[in-house]
């Protein structure tokens, strides 16, 4: 008798196969769900940049931590100067809902509000910031060492080298992540962040949800766990004390819940005052020379700005160990990010991820001698390429309906994957040119 165990197997290693894949699929959406309640802990609200890449949980992970290190973990700059910052990044590309968010972060650390009234009422050394931030936010190519040099030689208002290393780092940030809220069209839709009933606790940091810090503060417990105490009766006790203590209970419980509710008016009311404040902040404030944009770099007439060759300057020989030795472990963690956005789960191939990347990179000046070019034109159709090229190059421009209808097709993560990819890249583009020119500052 001729026994098949192939056939005999093959249910129960489909079964076997299906069971795996819903684990994983739980997996994913246990640590979304830790993800979110951590960022509801933290802020008392979840950001729509984090729901939005909640369909890549491994990805928003490590773009948490990021963005949750450089704006407020240990560095050279105070925690207002680095949302300032951000909010002038923000600017250039008008994006609302960033520049909104880092108005009302600014304000929580302690930042002055006469600041948000424009880029001139900042001090000296932000404002020396504007042409980086200007030129790195569109056509970054031009970014020098003469650059450099002007903001680490300028009298009292110079800058260290590892306070510019930091605020190059949130503005290249800040720069990519205004393509991705325009991608994905967050701007549009953009309304006030709704708060947390109880506030925001102060022990807590936006984007907390990254470093396992999982403790409720007890000042988001409900009110009766601060009130309701268990009190041992003694077993003599006859009704008529038992009627008091529990008539006390509730008129002391009541005097509890009442004065609580007075505070938390007063908390909403200073909020929705602070709200409505930064609500009105005109991106435009905080920008100067307006007319300067994006343009295409293989059309420029200029012949001394070389292309980037990545052979000469790359990330991986040569700009992660600068930015990790002047900004201790960012190096690590952008690192983190550039290869966790490559190698997340897609229906995209390997070789369509690496075409977005490049073409990405070939707009911006920034060239592969060993990668066939050819290759761009064959996986990348014209339309993906026209709206690849406009949220990388000038992501204000994507409001005009034209550009996102042509990735309507694909599903919602797939395209919010191709957001990623277009993000990522740019960052480690205009890093590339802000590390370099730090580079020949150091050895000139």
């Amino acid at each position: 008798m001729i026994i098949c165990t192939n056939k005999m197997e093959y249910p129960l290693r489909t079964q076997c196969q299906r069971v795996h894949k819903q684990v994983m699929v739980n997996g994913e959406k246990e640590r979304v769900s830790l993800l979110f309640m951590k960022a509801l802990v933290s802020r008392g609200s979840v950001d729509a940049v984090s729901q939005q890449m909640a369909s890549h949980p491994q990805y928003l992970e490590s773009f948490l931590r990021t963005q949750h290190y450089i704006l407020h973990m240990d560095g050279p700059l105070p925690l207002p100067y680095r949302h300032y910052i951000a909010i002038m990044a923000a600017a250039r590309h008008h994006c609302n809902y960033l520049v909104y968010l880092h108005s009302a972060q600014f304000l929580r650390v302690g930042g002055d509000p006469l600041w948000l009234q424009g880029l001139e009422a900042a001090p000296p050394r932000l404002r020396l910031l504007d042409h980086i931030n200007k030129v790195l936010a569109h056509q970054p190519w031009l970014t020098a060492c003469s650059h450099i040099q002007t903001l680490l030689k300028s009298g009292e208002q110079c800058w260290s080298l590892a306070e510019l290393v930091q605020a190059v780092v949130i503005l290249a940030h800040c720069h990519s992540l205004c393509s991705f809220v325009f991608g994905c069209d967050t701007d549009s839709d953009f309304v006030p962040l709704s708060k947390s009933p109880n506030g925001t606790p102060p022990s807590f940091c936006p984007f907390d949800a990254a470093n396992g810090n999982t403790n409720v503060p007890q000042l988001l417990a409900t009110p009766s766990e601060h009130i309701t105490r268990r009190r041992s009766l003694d077993s003599s006790c006859d009704m008529v004390c038992l009627k008091e203590r529990i008539q006390k209970s509730q008129e002391e419980r009541e005097k509890r819940e009442e004065r609580l509710l007075q505070t938390q008016t007063l908390q909403q009311t200073d909020m929705e005052e602070e709200e409505e404040m930064i609500f009105f902040t005109d991106p435009t404030r905080f920008i100067t020379d307006p007319d300067l944009c994006y343009q295409e770099f293989a059309r420029r007439e200029e012949d001394h700005f070389q292309v980037f060759r990545v052979q000469d300057y790359s990330w991986e020989d040569h700009g992660f160990s600068l930015v990790n030795r002047l900004y201790s472990d960012i190096g690590h963690l952008l690192d983190d990010r550039f290869r966790s956005v490559t190698t997340l789960p897609s229906m995209h191939s390997p070789d369509l991820k690496r075409a977005i990347w490049n073409y990405i990179h070939c707009v911006l000046g920034i060239r592969y001698d060993d990668y066939d070019y050819g290759e761009v034109n064959q996986l990348l159709a014209q339309d993906l390429k026209l709206y690849i090229k406009a949220v990388a190059c000038f992501p204000d421009a994507t409001k005009t309906p034209v550009c996102p209808l042509s990735l309507a097709p694909l599903k919602t993560s797939e395209r919010i994957h191709v957001n990623l990819l277009i993000m990522e890249a740019r960052l480690q583009a205009e890093l590339l040119y802000a590390l370099r020119a730090i580079t020949q500052y150091m050895i000139a």
